[in-house]
């Protein structure tokens, strides 16, 4: 399992206590401190669990810290657990139970639960989590939680890491590149705990994240192989996602931002 972390420890121990509590015993903990300047370290030595490791870095990025995870890790599957989200007792050993009965998949996703400020949220419809060739659900926004993936060791040697030229919707780039190419197995229990609401999300970081979510999709269109289907699909969604984009800015006085979207959206109109 990876842990990335930054200025989290206030909310860290939580996450490596829901790592901890696991039914399922034979695992790694990989914590990867991504340049803290709080009191992260002083967590790091009072560990006392062998199966808990942990990497400090200067301050990288996520996707930065999640890749280094991955160099580290000597197990034959990779978990990842956002430093402010927790899993439930049973989250590893319900998802190795599935990948056993399937062995066919090699990425394994569950349900989640939401909590903002304190209370339980129900996701809306759209946030619906689903199984098998997913591409297509996961143009609109990002569907698979990082802290719910279970992938094989070998998978990201074959699509690729986090790219860290991303500073957010680095997953939902990854699951682009992860869905185009194969199945994702999904556990229909709800076996994760995010938690949000908080300043420091990534998530708020940033205005307008389908600008992000527009670099990723024409890297994909452009590097990936995509099926025909695919390439149709995919040039619908950053024709959409453009045009949204393009009258935000227009709204906003920023024409010369408005006018890049707008170029876009000519550029990838569907093939027929």
């Amino acid at each position: 399992m990876v842990v990335p972390t930054f200025d989290r420890a206030r909310l860290l121990p939580r996450a490596l206590d829901s790592v901890r509590g696991q039914s399922f015993r034979d695992w790694e903990l990989i914590v990867v401190d991504d340049g803290s300047a709080d009191a992260t370290r002083e967590l790091a030595r009072r560990e006392r669990d062998p199966r808990v490791r942990w990497v400090g870095q200067e301050r990288s990025g996520v996707s930065a810290a999640r890749n280094r995870g991955i160099r580290e890790a000597r197990g034959d599957w990779l978990a990842f657990l956002d430093s402010d989200d927790a899993w439930r007792p049973s989250k590893l050993e319900r998802q190795l139970e599935a990948l056993e009965h399937d062995p066919q998949f090699l990425a394994c996703h569950t349900d989640e639960i939401w909590i903002r400020r304190g209370v339980r949220v129900n996701p809306r419809r759209v946030h619906r989590k689903y199984g098998g060739w997913i591409y297509h659900r996961c143009l609109p926004l990002c569907c698979i939680s990082p802290s719910s993936i279970l992938l094989h060791r070998g998978l990201p040697d074959r699509i690729g890491g986090f790219d860290e030229n991303f500073a957010v919707c680095e997953d939902y780039e990854m699951w682009l590149r992860l869905t185009h190419r194969f199945p994702v197995q999904f556990v229909p229990e709800p076996l994760v705990v995010k938690y949000g609401g908080h300043a420091d999300q990534l998530s708020r970081s940033r205005w307008g994240l389908d600008r992000y979510r527009v670099s990723a999709l024409v890297k994909c269109y452009r590097g990936c192989a995509l099926s025909h289907q695919q390439r149709i699909w995919t040039a619908r969604e950053i024709v959409r996602k453009s045009t949204i984009l393009a009258e935000g800015f227009r709204k906003r006085g920023k024409e010369s931002s408005a006018r890049y979207f707008r170029q876009v959206s000519r550029r990838y109109r569907p093939e027929r």
